[in-house]
């Protein structure tokens, strides 16, 4: 009876869990709507940041600044076109911004294979660009609105070269700039170099700045019945002077509450949701400013400021940048930059969670196939806890033939549950059984069963995986119900295999129920998740069997050897 109860209560717990989830995406606590007076105020200037000047730069007596003057550029803005093995871009002359970057190999849902994902964009009413630009504690140099150059409209990555340079230059008084993206094969990474030759007859001071300006808007195909994560993720330096990170975020929707502006030494800042990531990478222990706000034009900001240097009449200065615009690889992301991979965030059960993908992935290379995969896992999973499983269907049987002698307890103390208890405690103890027993193989399988949830949930490398016939997509629901109903199927066969003679008429009605009010909440969840719990439970169902029937032999030896 207890494990009975026991088992109630988990799944109970599990279904409230994931109710919280759901109730959490639709109706969770969000904050009011922001005062424009106060996001005003409180916003990034969407013009040009303001850089230090350096305590070495001073202007000879006499002598002017250069300064921003009117652009020599053309005066009509276009789009340059950027294609390589892994990116569809686009880049406007006007500012040198990137403007929209499609990622080929990631569709935008399972039911339009033909369109790429576009993960910067600025189609269709969103808006969600990386801008960026030199600024100076003076007058603006170049700026994400400085009219630029291109030699050419269309840039394609050739076959034998490992990479492809899009260069955008400009002239003003006093200045020439240049800024170059570099796009790699095979890789998510883009170098962006900004340089600036002073013309001019004063020293002047140029800090780089890079920014991802976006509205709060969802792409790609969101997962029903879970709540996924938009928002700011930064590398924030736990105490200055020491090489010491932790990773930091902030939904989009909390930042008129929660803006944030930190001076550090390296770091790096990122926009993030679900899958993917657009991430500022600039050098590695570079003194700078990151900071995140809402932007007076286009939703919110997350802006990188390095630190100025002075350039001298007829010298150069260069910047380099590096972005990451792409998904969240977990193989491959924190390559990119020391921390990155924290950007794949499982909660707090990240310690059960990446090991669990980690063999997931291993057994995805054996197999060519993440549903063979994960049926694999379960099996792993299933021997790992053996001796636990044993315990419990020990458990389960003995309590089965304890059952009447349970039951006439029941009857003779009648409504006093005080004797009732202290009657059973007495018989336990007799027989040197623990009803709690059976009961650790769930406790440690449940944790393992939500992790499983947050894998399937989080890694891109999933996305819209087929397995075999109808399930053509492991991260969302089983379209026919195929995978529930079996799910109820084994449910209601390993209740029948325990038996449940000990209950209560209430309790024994809730227990039937259970395996259809199971099966209609797993119609919800990812075809993975249930594809797990399925194999779980046959395996579990034959477990029990094979258990039972050698407990069986166990007491009919026991009878034998006794009457010899």
């Amino acid at each position: 009876m207890e494990n009975r109860r026991f088992i109630l209560i988990a799944l109970l717990g599990v279904v409230l869990f994931f109710l919280y989830q759901a109730w959490q995406k639709d109706y969770g606590m969000k904050p009011p709507p922001p005062n424009p007076a106060a996001v005003a105020a409180a916003a990034i200037d969407d013009d040009i940041p303001t850089a230090p000047k350096p305590a070495a730069l001073a202007a000879a007596p006499g002598e002017t600044p250069a300064a921003a003057a009117v652009t020599e550029a053309p005066a009509v803005a276009k789009r340059i076109r950027v294609e390589t093995d892994l990116y569809i871009a686009e880049i406007a002359t006007e500012g040198g911004e990137l403007r929209r970057v499609e990622l080929k190999g990631y569709a935008v849902s399972k039911d339009k294979q033909d369109q790429h994902l576009a993960l910067l964009d600025d189609r269709n009413g969103r808006y969600y660009v990386l801008q960026s630009g030199l600024a100076s504690s003076a007058e603006p140099l170049v700026t994400h609105k400085t009219l630029f150059h291109a030699e050419q409209d269309d840039y394609r990555l050739v076959e034998g070269s490992d990479h492809v340079d899009v260069v955008l230059t400009t002239r003003q008084a006093g200045l020439e700039a240049k800024k170059v993206y570099r796009f790699k094969r095979g890789s998510y990474q883009i170098a962006l170099q900004q340089s600036l030759t002073n013309t001019g007859t004063a020293a002047i001071d140029a800090s780089p700045y890079v920014r991802i300006a976006r509205t709060d808007y969802k792409n790609g195909d969101e997962p029903r019945f879970a709540s996924t994560f938009t928002g700011v993720g930064f590398y924030e330096q736990k105490e200055p002077g020491r090489d010491s990170y932790r990773f930091v975020k902030t939904k989009l929707e909390n930042l008129p509450k929660e803006p944030f502006e930190k001076q550090q030494q390296g770091g790096w800042i990122a926009m993030l949701q679900h899958y993917f990531v657009t991430a500022i990478l600039p050098p590695p222990g570079e003194a700078l400013t990151l900071s995140a706000k809402p932007s007076q034009q286009h939703g919110y900001l997350a802006q990188y400021v390095g630190a100025a240097k002075e350039v001298a009449p007829g010298a150069q200065a260069s910047f380099d940048t590096g972005l990451y615009i792409g998904p969240k690889l977990q193989d491959s992301i924190g390559k990119e930059a020391h921390g990155l991979e924290l950007t794949v965030d499982y909660g707090i059960l990240t310690p059960i969670a990446e090991p669990l993908f980690w063999l997931l992935e291993k057994l995805h290379k054996l197999t060519g196939n993440w549903g063979w995969a994960i049926i694999l896992l379960t099996v792993v999973v299933k021997l790992i806890m053996y001796k636990l499983s044993e315990a419990q269907y020990r458990s389960m049987a003995k309590m089965k033939k304890f059952a009447p002698k349970l039951q006439d307890i029941k009857e003779r103390y009648g409504d006093d549950r005080e004797r009732q208890q202290k009657a059973m405690m007495e018989l336990y103890k007799k027989e040197g059984f623990n009803p709690l027993a059976g009961c650790w193989p769930l406790l440690v399988q449940f944790p393992v069963f939500i992790a499983l949830y947050w894998v399937l949930l989080e890694s891109v490398e999933l996305r819209q995986v087929p397995f075999v016939l109808w399930l053509q997509d492991l991260t969302a629901p089983d379209p026919f119900y195929v995978l529930p109903v079996i799910f109820g199927i084994t449910m209601f066969v390993q209740q029948k295999l325990s038996g449940n003679t000990t209950m209560d008429p209430m309790q024994q009605k809730i227990m039937n129920v259970m395996p259809i009010g199971m099966t209609a909440f797993f119609t919800f969840f990812q075809s993975g998740l249930v594809l797990y719990w399925v194999t779980s439970n046959l395996i579990g169902i034959a477990q029990q069997w094979f258990i039972t029937r050698k407990l069986e032999r166990e007491e009919t030896a026991k009878v034998t050897l006794a009457k010899r």
